[in-house]
């Protein structure tokens, strides 16, 4: 069993008082400056809403397209880079020109070499090593079964191959695939619990899971982010309170947690929240979508790491956009709650069948997972991912940056605090040939921006080490190594120099 992780949650919180206070001062000055711009623009006739005819209401709403033209505008340049090449360990991404706060930004010929760091590509799978057999399933099936699951003609033997693969991998009874991850979360949890249910999410719960709580009628609480102790307070008090206004027994209480979280490289402490589960006859629904291929020793995600059996976790739900380099998501489930949800999944009865050739991605690559394929390439790609992921985090940190996450995830997040320091820090790497993904409000809270990196199996330590070493001057660039006191070995070690 894996080694306790510290619940560290509470490092991002820890940012220099001087910095805190800058970030309020940038963002107002920001702001006011930007009111004063745009009151400008309109006194001029050149406001950026569209005209009005009378008697309409504006099609566009003032707030979202201010935010966007004033402050938005002038960091679009940091966010959805194009890249002509596969997203593997470098990338290639094409330079883009203009800049004039409408995010018009206009293609070049030209591109930029650069180490990737920010793509889910955990076990390296874009390299092409399945390709061959992706090529073959194209030929045979097509690009697209053009057709719902549940139509006479959205299935394809390869879909119940895939359904019965995720099921053994995770030793369950049944699984459903879906065409996409996001769906699988924000289409289903309505279905699972109903009204008189109950669900106790994580406070950092993604998006998809959030969505799919809300369209639901289940009363929702939330626990403080990876906190067995607060969990059980809150559901202490939900079987004393009972339901609001009637206070009767809840009709199912289920539990929502990730295995690894995206934007903090936690791992989820799962031993604990199984044995509270159990204890408050609660279900339990993990999110698997960065720890499934990711975490464990055969790959088989948080229950494997922690040695947890897969039967303790009631519902498990992942994705095949990380680990596995294809598209989708899965649930795996008892056979009874599988039918359930085969019947009644709107992305099911709905949304165009997955590919057979992002099918045959993930069936190509658990094989390679699960040594099926009669190497050892599975057992290297995940010991590489687990040694390049523990280097990275204690070199970032032996190099004075602020790094949040647990050990043993493969998600690394730096903390940058300032929002203005983010496009600052996002340019800076790509000059350098290093490539970043940036996040601040409203995907983060206000105060906690930060740079995510995601390591790959694919990465060579040298390569780790080289953009480590530049990101050193980029931190003391942008003045973001605010631990740099702390450590005082920060050169590059021997044994890691590239010739």
């Amino acid at each position: 069993m894996a080694q306790k992780q510290e619940n560290n949650h509470n490092d991002a919180d820890s940012a220099p008082r001087f910095y805190l206070i800058f970030a309020y001062v940038s963002l107002i000055s920001a702001s006011v400056l930007s009111a004063l711009l745009n009151l400008f623009n309109q006194l001029m006739g050149n406001g950026f809403m569209p005209y009005t005819p009378k008697g309409y209401a504006p099609i566009i709403d003032e707030t979202p397209a201010f935010f966007r033209r004033y402050l938005y505008g002038r960091v679009c340049d940091c966010f959805n880079r194009p890249i002509a090449s596969k997203p593997a360990a470098f990338i290639d991404v094409i330079d883009r020109d203009g800049s004039d706060f409408t995010c018009d930004l206009t293609l070049t010929n030209t591109t930029t070499r650069m180490i990737n760091l920010g793509s889910y590509n955990y076990l390296g799978f874009a390299d092409g090593k399945c390709t061959p057999d992706c090529i073959e399933t194209l030929k045979k099936y097509g690009a697209s079964v053009a057709a719902p699951r549940l139509s006479l003609t959205g299935q394809t033997e390869m879909h119940v191959e895939c359904e019965q693969l995720v099921a053994r991998f995770l030793n369950k009874e049944d699984a459903v695939i879906f065409g996409m991850g996001y769906a699988t979360n924000s289409t289903n949890l309505p279905n699972i619990v109903g009204k008189g249910g109950l669900i106790v999410s994580d406070s950092l719960n993604h998006a998809s899971l959030v969505i799919g709580m809300r369209c639901g009628h289940a009363c929702i609480k939330v626990f403080k982010h990876n906190d067995p102790v607060d969990l059980e307070r809150v559901l202490r008090e939900a079987f004393i309170q009972g339901q609001p206004k009637t206070g009767r027994p809840w009709t199912k209480i289920l539990i929502v947690v990730e295995g690894i979280y995206s934007m903090e490289g936690h791992i989820c402490r799962l031993p604990e929240i199984v044995e509270i589960k159990k204890k408050y006859k609660a279900y339990l629904y993990v999110d698997e979508a960065h720890s499934i291929g990711a975490l464990g020793k055969t790959g088989r995600g948080v229950c494997d790491y922690w040695g947890v059996d897969t039967s303790e976790v009631d519902i498990l739900m992942g994705t095949f956009t990380k680990s596995f380099g294809s598209a989708g998501g899965y649930i795996a489930s008892s056979k009874a709650m599988i039918d359930v949800i085969r019947s009644t999944s709107y992305a099911g009865l709905y949304d165009t069948s997955m590919s057979a050739v992002c099918i045959q991605q993930i069936v190509s690559s658990f094989k390679v997972i699960m040594g099926e394929d009669g190497t050892n390439d599975g057992q290297n790609r995940l010991r590489a991912l687990r040694e390049n992921s523990n280097y990275f985090r204690r070199r970032f940190k032996e190099s004075g940056f602020r790094v949040i996450g647990d050990e043993d995830s493969p998600i690394v997040p730096c903390m940058i605090y300032m929002p203005a320091q983010l496009p600052a820090f996002s340019r800076l790497c790509y000059d350098r040939g290093v490539g970043v993904v940036i996040a601040g409000y409203p995907a983060t809270p206000l105060l906690l921006a930060r740079a995510r990196f995601c390591i790959s199996a694919a990465h060579t330590i040298p390569d780790l080490e080289n953009a480590i070493q530049e990101m050193i001057k980029i931190g003391d660039l942008a003045d973001i190594r605010y631990d740099k006191h702390v450590y005082n070995n920060t050169s590059r070690p021997e044994t890691c120099l590239v010739k």
